[in-house]
């Protein structure tokens, strides 16, 4: 499996004049440009997936400084985190026009969301990444620019659904982003350059780390009864391999993108480790998610290199949370603290010296406007921009990862990809009397993994 955009391209240029961007609809059938009237250059957003990170999105969408964005219409499955979302959306005066009767609840309301654009406006996906499949397809057939939250998958069939997809949105010229955003990370961007440059040498190990408190969704207790198990799951979709590929995915996919990056490649397999230690709240109440405390997972390439992903949900223990890369002539901190936390820098030897320094960044521009300013310069220049297949592969990776260690069976990432296991077949038929993909047993636990004994699949 390769790589549809290697290197993050520049992408900061200034839609020129709508006359251009006229001009480029006579290409025949090829391209699906922005077009409005000509009077009328605003960018018109929905948000589909209210919840804290989709409202982020969308206020990031509305600060870029290259033109008008406004949203439209929202959607979610949830009517109080809808009205909380625009509630908090609300004040940006008239760059959100979404009455009544464009707020939409339910399954469906993705698509009476998206029935609000015209070809050319874009469309925000922050819903667990179990939904990503369908709400993508309806945006490529509308002829609708994405951005989608991560991460997209956490099986092979679906993978394989969106890489093919990916090709489509390309062959359409739509535009695609994808909510990695130390890939938008200018010290990151730098230290990359570096990288490739030879200041390290070559590659040889990297290391990753996320090891905090439990946070989000991670761990929950028997399904109360009411909502539906479906939504329960929907709300607790941490705790779901189904719904976000478990906290693995969900947490640690920033620090596994970016690492990747540096080595301009995927590893080819993936061994590891990891367990449940502390499965109950602190009134002792069992918790009955699927998640693991623990991950430890060996990446490796198809050099030999390694990357080493620790993760950790537990409280009272040490914290680390930053990643580096080690080459034979020198290493690099990549993230300093968090997903892609300033300064980067680079270090002659192995140890992060302050008198073997060679180089450390400046930059503090905020990656997640970065990503907005570059995918919205990708909208207005018509320039080439897709980064779904990047997505998608970084989603598959740190899946490949989780299941190696929910299986403790050694994996490659042709294996994974080529594997026919899906977790949530059938979701774009979900309604809200649906049942959920996964069932809770008599005692209202879900099935777990069990390394060793259960490792064809995951549980």
């Amino acid at each position: 499996m390769t790589e549809t955009a290697k290197n993050v391209t520049s992408r900061r240029e200034f839609l020129k004049h709508t006359g251009r961007v006229a001009a480029a609809s006579a290409l025949v059938g090829t391209a699906i440009p922005y077009v409005h009237a000509a009077e009328d250059n605003t960018i018109r957003v929905v948000l589909v997936g209210c919840g804290g990170r989709g409202t982020g999105a969308a206020k990031d969408a509305m600060s870029v400084k290259q033109g008008p964005v406004k949203l439209v219409a929202m959607a979610d499955v949830f009517e109080d985190r809808l009205k909380t979302s625009y509630a908090n959306l609300k004040d940006l005066g008239d760059k959100v026009d979404v009455p009544d009767d464009r707020k939409f609840v339910g399954f469906d309301a993705y698509k009476k969301a998206m029935d609000c654009l015209k070809p050319g406006d874009v469309a925000i996906f922050a819903t667990p990444l179990a939904f990503r499949g369908p709400h993508c397809a309806y945006a490529v057939e509308k002829g609708l620019n994405v951005f989608m939250e991560k991460p997209l998958t956490a099986d092979g069939p679906t993978s394989r659904r969106l890489i093919d997809l990916a090709k489509k949105a390309t062959e359409k010229n739509l535009k695609i982003g994808v909510g990695l955003m130390s890939r938008h990370a200018r010290p990151l961007e730098e230290v990359h350059k570096r990288i490739q440059d030879g200041e390290i040498g070559d590659i040889v190990l990297m290391r990753g780390y996320r090891m905090h408190g439990p946070l989000g969704s991670f761990a929950s207790e028997k399904w109360p009864g009411d909502p539906s198990e479906l939504l329960w799951q929907i709300k607790r979709f941490h705790s779901f391999l189904w719904a976000s590929g478990g906290n693995f995915n969900d947490f640690y996919i920033h620090v596994i993108d970016h690492c990747c990056w540096m080595k301009d490649g995927w590893p080819v397999k993936a061994q590891a480790l990891g367990g449940r230690h502390y499965r109950q709240t602190d009134d002792g109440k069992p918790s009955v998610d699927q998640n693991f405390d623990v991950y430890s997972v060996e990446y490796v390439f198809d050099d030999g290199a390694r990357l080493i992903m620790d993760g950790r949900c537990i409280n009272g223990c040490t914290q680390i949370y930053n990643s580096a890369a080690h080459g034979t002539k020198g290493m690099a901190i990549l993230s300093k603290s968090g997903d892609c936390g300033t300064p980067s820098s680079t270090y002659k030897g192995q140890n992060p010296d302050r008198d073997k320094m060679i180089w450390q960044s400046k930059d503090q521009s905020n990656p997640y406007q970065n990503e907005w300013n570059d995918l919205v310069d990708a909208i207005r220049g018509d320039k080439p921009y897709n980064e779904l297949e990047r997505g998608v592969m970084a989603s598959a990776v740190s899946s490949l990862g989780r299941k190696a260690a929910h299986t403790g069976v050694e994996i490659t990432l042709d294996a994974f990809l080529k594997s026919e296991q899906e977790y949530a077949p059938g979701v774009n038929e979900f309604t809200m009397d649906s049942p959920a993909p996964l069932k809770a047993g008599p005692d209202g636990a879900y099935p777990i993994p069990m390394p060793g004994i259960v490792t064809d699949r995951e549980y």
